[in-house]
């Protein structure tokens, strides 16, 4: 098996460059990537959205997406969603499905969790239905074509009479549009669901999860969505009220804030931990891997989220700064110890100050600097500081010297 080819189209109102957070949106068997037309204008109007590059890429035979005429599974689809992210792109991305397109999304998340950066599942599950029923489904589309669904897709679709309040809206443009899908593309999506099975795989799943489920789905329930949330660490379930299957279309408002929440939830904790990994790569550099192991290891549930601080803020943001050079930050620390009277703080930046390039008549040079404002009693204690580190230093080295 082959991945099939598929379109993708960008949504306009952000800048086209690769350096906005890139949305994907998939649509659900049968309909197009119009599915998501309402969820994407409140997105456009949403301050926390508003830059997010939107694409939307069709199933085969869907939409914009070519006819696709050999089997394929969902983990091909998934393959033929990166590489249309690749041709846009690459990188890491945001992705939201429903039904089927639910289920592509949870399979990038489960196959390439480094390129998925939140994920929403609608109306969708790590299985749907049975291996019988898509069968079935894919042989009536062949013998009868897809306008034989629609009176099927309405009922399965849409609440109990949304399609008579919308009066022609795009409710009923969506069940137009299946009339138009490729009956063999349709054919071959209902097979790969036959197959797509990664229930098991659930619980290792790391990647923030939302789970979307409308009050009248009988076909992915909000019981089967609720199952799919609890089995995935730290996911969670929002049942839509008033809605069915196609949840998003009709209840866009809703969704629309679903995702928008949780994408930024996301790109905040993504900063969060590039912060911090800058910042551990800082901190070691200058303090050195055995004082940072110790404190590490001296971490408490108590501690832990003022390490977090420390390593991000102080480490991971002012000292990563390049207007100032390690040497120069280092003089700023050790004059701002000493005159803040911080003695327990000295020792650890003296000698961060030698790890940073200063000698040692520099570092008492500027404890010397330093006594003229910060006062004779407070640099004195800083002298006596840096002495017992610089003997600290000649005792290893000496006992380094001697090892046969």
């Amino acid at each position: 098996m082959t991945a099939p080819r598929l379109l993708g189209s960008f949504v306009p109102g952000a800048a086209p460059s690769g350096s906005n957070p890139l949305l994907v949106l998939r649509p659900s068997l049968g309909t197009t990537s119009a599915l998501w037309d309402g969820v994407v204008s409140r997105l456009r109007a949403d301050r926390r959205t508003a830059a997010l590059r939107i694409l939307r890429v069709d199933l085969p035979g869907h939409g914009a997406s070519p006819a696709a005429h050999e089997p394929f599974t969902v983990a091909d689809l998934a393959d033929a969603v990166l590489a249309v992210v690749e041709e846009a792109g690459g990188g890491a991305f945001h992705v939201a499905g429903v039904s089927l397109g639910g289920a592509v999304a949870l399979e990038l998340a489960v196959a390439r969790p480094e390129r998925v950066r939140s994920l929403v599942v609608s109306c969708s599950g790590a299985r749907i239905g049975t291996a019988e029923g898509w069968a079935e489904r894919a042989a009536a589309v062949r013998a009868s074509g897809t306008a034989s669904l629609v009176t099927g897709s309405a009922a399965r679709w849409f609440a109990p009479g949304f399609l008579d309040r919308e009066g022609g809206g795009p409710g009923a443009a969506s069940l137009g549009r299946l009339v138009d899908v490729d009956d063999e593309s349709y054919a071959r999506c209902a097979e790969a669901l036959a197959t797509f099975d990664r229930t098991g795989d659930l619980p290792e799943l790391r990647v923030p999860l939302l789970a979307i489920s409308g009050e009248h789905d009988t076909v992915t329930t909000p019981e089967s969505m609720d199952d799919l949330a609890d089995a995935v660490p730290g996911a969670r379930h929002v049942v839509l009220d008033g809605a069915s299957h196609l949840a998003v279309l009709e209840e866009p408002a809703a969704a629309a804030e679903l995702i928008a929440q949780q994408a930024d939830e996301a790109e905040r904790a993504g900063a969060a931990s590039v912060a911090h990994d800058r910042g551990m790569t800082v901190r070691r550099e200058v303090l050195g891997d055995a004082h940072v192991d110790r404190a590490v290891a001296g971490t408490t549930s108590e501690t832990a989220a003022f390490q977090d601080f420390l390593t991000r803020t102080a480490w991971g943001d002012v000292w990563a700064r390049p207007d100032l050079t390690r040497r120069e930050r280092s003089i700023a620390t050790l004059a701002s110890l000493t005159t803040g009277g911080h003695e327990n703080e000295i020792a650890m930046h003296v000698r961060a100050a030698l790890r940073n390039g200063l000698s040692r008549d520099e570092i008492a040079e500027v404890l010397l600097h330093t006594a003229l404002y910060a006062g004779l009693p407070a640099a004195n204690s800083a002298f006596a500081i840096m002495r017992d580190v610089f003997a600290q230093a000649d005792a290893a080295a000496s006992d380094a010297d001697q090892t046969p």
